[in-house]
């Protein structure tokens, strides 16, 4: 390649993961507070509802996020990575795309995870709908 030519996008633009962060924190304390403000209608996490029932991770979200092809780690706010803090201001729930180059580029926020109305496959749809509008290739 000579140096006037444009990088190859499939080197720039791949996604070597994808992370979703909750709008809950993962202490033992975090996890009541959330249960507590849920079911008094103060605390909300569109991707919370997404991926889990009520006591555990829902088995249609676990064959859902495998056919994405990239690994999909989930967050709560306090153990995030903190690029991700640091790229989406703190803002949760999110989901983001993380790409080979280390870069963070945010995928859906929290009206689209509510837009998903508590769906795994529509969550894989709207996740693949965002990278093809963002040029990202997994």
């Amino acid at each position: 390649m000579t140096s006037d030519e444009p990088a190859d996008a499939s080197t720039t633009n791949h996604v070597s993961r994808l992370i979703g962060v909750y709008n809950a924190d993962g202490t033992m304390f975090g996890e009541l507070a959330y249960v507590a403000g849920r079911a008094i209608g103060r605390a909300h996490c569109a991707l919370c509802d997404i991926t889990h029932g009520a006591l555990r991770q829902r088995p249609e979200w676990n064959s859902c996020s495998t056919s994405l092809g990239v690994p999909f780690n989930t967050f709560h706010r306090n153990d995030q990575p903190d690029i991700v803090r640091t790229a989406t201001g703190g803002e949760t729930p999110i989901v983001v795309a993380e790409l080979t180059s280390g870069e963070i580029v945010a995928l859906l926020r929290g009206d689209a995870l509510d837009a998903c109305a508590k769906s795994p496959q529509r969550l894989i749809e709207a996740v693949e709908a965002a990278l093809d509008r963002s040029g990202l290739q997994i």
